[in-house]
């Protein structure tokens, strides 16, 4: 093996690793932003059970109640439990 061919292959090597740090990187990005959507969404649930309890409430409160639980389980389906 010639010296170009062993700084060919160490330059594919180094490629292959830079290219899995991409993507575990990219892993942990996406991870990250649902994250901050899950908060949103229980955010956002709390805001209306709140109304809904103090008296505060409509159909519209009802169903967007109805859909962030809904919104927060494909979200547990997909990442997992949230923690608290």
């Amino acid at each position: 093996m010639g010296f170009m061919d062993k700084v060919k292959a160490q330059a594919e090597v180094g490629m292959a690793k830079a290219t899995d740090m991409t993507k575990a990187g990219q892993e942990k990005l996406d991870q990250a932003s649902a994250k901050h959507k899950a908060d949103g969404m229980l955010h956002d649930l709390g805001a209306a059970l709140y109304a809904d309890r103090r008296g505060r409430g409509t159909e519209q409160t009802a169903a967007d109640v109805e859909r962030l639980m809904a919104d927060l389980q494909a979200y547990e389906t997909e990442y997992g439990n949230l923690e608290p």
